[in-house]
């Protein structure tokens, strides 16, 4: 996990916090309708299998995804339309909650992992650091 959290890259985070955000708003509004649902899946499927085709065979070469790429083609359009359907009406200004502090925890989620990251690249530099004088030091001159 520390090594995930110091190798994140900057796109990467950004997907987090958009995880963060989407599930500052489906938490506290959720609606159990399967109709809303059920819609966000359909539009998972048509959407994300339009991002895979235009991803993985965009070329004259096929391009090989990960998993986990594949699996945030289909998830973005998911939190996407289930993210407009539960806002829809409720005074929101873009994604952003009417009142500040609906705001809140997502952002701190963000700095939470903003922080995380810069703590496990600063333990394991350290400690790489460390491991590299001490072999040195075992290394005979």
């Amino acid at each position: 996990m520390l090594r995930y959290l110091a190798e994140l890259s900057l796109p990467r985070y950004v997907l987090w916090c958009y995880l963060f955000w989407w599930l500052g708003v489906a938490i506290p509004y959720f609606e159990p309708s399967p109709y809303l649902w059920g819609t966000s899946l359909g539009m998972s499927a048509i959407i994300g299998t339009g991002l895979y085709l235009s991803t993985a065979h965009a070329g004259a070469v096929r391009t090989t995804l990960s998993r986990w790429t594949l699996a945030r083609l289909y998830m973005m359009p998911f939190c996407v339309s289930s993210f407009a359907a539960l806002i829809k009406g409720r005074g929101f200004i873009l994604v952003f909650h009417p009142d500040w502090l609906g705001n809140v925890w997502p952002l701190g989620g963000c700095i939470a992992l903003a922080g995380s990251c810069l703590a496990a690249r600063a333990w394991l530099g350290r400690r790489q650091a460390s491991g590299s004088a001490s072999r040195a030091a075992r290394t005979p001159a």
